[in-house]
């Protein structure tokens, strides 16, 4: 059986998250300690108990995520005697969810990691003043008709597909003017709905190319090995393990489009049959079934599922 492990993208962040885990397993408690001390903050005091605007700020939501799931992992490895590269043959992540799969591979290290979501979050946060940009999630439509949408809401201002997720469900990103027209073509050719989504940037767009530029420089300051699995690319959708080649596919990412639903299509083709998804939120695990019927997906976001797994393995 060959098996995929993926780590969701921003947005699954809860505040809470985390918090059993640190407090019922030593593994996770370093974990989320390795975090704070790469960033010189208390992250996971903001996860745990913080605000929620605090914890959604870009640049706290992405190494918070990723901090989570990294010690979901360490937990299933110490306590459930998971050993990832045996139990899959792919890793794969949702945006940033991509860092947090180069971590578990150990192609980067969890302080590096951490450090380098912080200065993404900061940076994508930067790129566009707040109110200029805007995203949207366009429902009931597919790929191709979005393409037609955006192209004609460009004679606005800046559009662009930023998440193929699965049929049916995917985010637009560009300027607020243009986003906004979008969501009336959308509608009119039939969107069963088009919902303008509570970001604070329009990520995934052309309107990113300032941040892409600092994490070009931020990624080129960083070590990585080759990943003990090959990563599936947001942007190729398709398997990369040379680090010359996967920095220059995360510069790429900011930018350009997260091609989830042909990521997922091309595990499919690999002979993947079972997805585990490693994080807060379970949204993967419903996208999985959505844009595969046939695949098998599973979630391990909290101390009952580790439990469960534990049982199952």
């Amino acid at each position: 059986m060959k098996r995929a492990i993926v780590f969701p993208g921003q947005g699954s962040q809860t505040v809470g998250m985390g918090k059993e885990l640190s407090a019922n397993f030593i593994s996770a408690k370093q974990i989320f300690a390795e975090v704070d001390d790469a960033l010189s903050q208390n992250l996971s005091h903001i996860m745990f108990e913080g605000s929620e605007d605090e914890l959604t700020l870009t640049e706290n939501a992405q190494p918070a995520i990723m901090a989570s799931s990294m010690a979901l992992l360490a937990v299933l490895e110490a306590e459930a005697g998971f050993k990832p590269e045996t139990y899959a043959a792919y890793f794969a992540g949702h945006s940033l969810g991509e860092y947090t799969a180069l971590a578990a591979a150990k192609a980067l290290t969890l302080a590096d990691t951490a450090r380098l979501l912080k200065i993404r979050g900061q940076a994508m946060q930067r790129a566009v003043a707040p109110g200029e940009g805007a995203m949207a999630a366009v429902l009931g439509l597919e790929y191709a008709q979005v393409q037609e949408v955006v192209k004609e809401a460009g004679a606005v201002g800046v559009c662009a597909i930023a998440n193929d997720n699965s049929p049916g469900q995917i985010v637009i990103s560009g300027t607020a003017a243009a986003v906004n027209k979008a969501c009336e073509i959308a509608k009119e050719k039939g969107a069963k709905r088009a919902i303008l989504l509570s970001v604070s940037a329009p990520f995934h767009s052309p309107l990113m190319l300032p941040a892409a530029s600092v994490m070009e420089k931020a990624l080129a300051e960083t070590s990585m090995n080759v990943p003990t699995l090959p990563i599936v690319a947001n942007v190729t959708a398709s398997a990369v393990h040379d680090p010359v080649q996967i920095r220059k596919l995360l510069v790429e990412q900011v930018t350009g489009q997260v091609r989830w639903r042909e990521s997922v299509e091309y595990l499919a083709a690999q002979g993947v049959t079972s997805v585990l998804e490693i994080g807060v939120g379970k949204v993967l695990t419903g996208l999985t079934k959505r844009i595969v019927k046939e695949l098998e997906g599973s979630c391990i976001a909290n101390v009952a599922d580790i439990e469960q797994f534990g049982k199952v393995v």
